[in-house]
């Protein structure tokens, strides 16, 4: 059977290839525990400097399965069961998120925890979580205003609305906004300059420049499960879920 996540090395880069075809790399089972012991993987192995995170095209990480969005509107799960969704700021070397597709939801959270974020012009990036009806997760209340700037990231978090990778650089998105086809490249540059460095510095210098992050993540993680509590109580949000999921 072909694995979900898969790492292979170049040099003192890590690349790390999430492709469950079957599910479109929603968080299936495969993803979430492949990208857990990938990661765990990585953290053992001192001569990875720097790791590089890519989907397959079309898509990099469209969020959670419609299983798990009826598992947390019947009360059986919460976005924190399994802990993978900061995983990136988690890894102790520099992550760089080549997003070569869609981001959808938690999809896009998940890579917006990297050190550096790449986009495709033509891919399409959404917090989707309000089109559902329920508010938002996994720290998507925190990361996207932070990486995204105040004013675009609380947009895309009330509106759900699709932004192409064009339209977020024209609104001054700061991140590297390239061709699609040029995502990887661009990725894998970055990455090389990153693994120049001595890799403790890397590291030291990464835990020093998201401290600030990690100190007050778990404060909103706290007030999101709280907000679950009661928007996802509420009958429509099941009904879209139904109706909406994969659309």
């Amino acid at each position: 059977m072909t694995k979900a996540v898969t790492l292979t090395k170049q040099g003192p880069i890590g690349i790390v290839e999430m492709a469950d075809r079957e599910s479109k790399n929603t968080f299936s089972d495969p993803i979430k525990y492949g990208l857990l012991e990938t990661f765990e993987e990585i953290g053992k192995d001192h001569d990875i400097r720097v790791v590089v995170i890519h989907g397959y095209d079309p898509y990099f990480s469209c969020g959670g399965t419609q299983d798990e969005l009826i598992g947390i509107f019947e009360g059986r799960l919460t976005f924190t069961n399994l802990n993978f969704y900061d995983i990136l700021l988690r890894c102790e070397v520099p992550v760089v998120a080549a997003m070569n597709g869609h981001a959808v939801g938690g999809g896009l959270v998940l890579g917006s925890y990297a050190d550096v974020i790449v986009m495709g012009e033509e891919s399409v990036y959404c917090t989707n979580f309000m089109k559902y009806g329920f508010t938002p997760g996994m720290g998507a209340t925190f990361i996207i205003p932070h990486k995204f700037g105040a004013a675009l990231g609380s947009e895309m978090l009330m509106t759900a609305e699709n932004y192409y990778g064009r339209a977020l650089k024209e609104r001054g998105a700061p991140f590297h906004i390239v061709k699609k086809a040029q995502v990887m490249d661009t990725a894998m540059r970055q990455a090389r300059t990153l693994a120049d460095k001595p890799r403790l510095s890397l590291k030291i210098l990464k835990d020093q420049l998201t401290q600030g992050i990690k100190a007050v993540l778990p404060q909103y993680i706290d007030q999101e499960l709280a907000m679950h509590e009661q928007s996802f109580t509420l009958p429509e949000v099941r009904a879209r879920i139904d109706k909406l999921f994969g659309r």
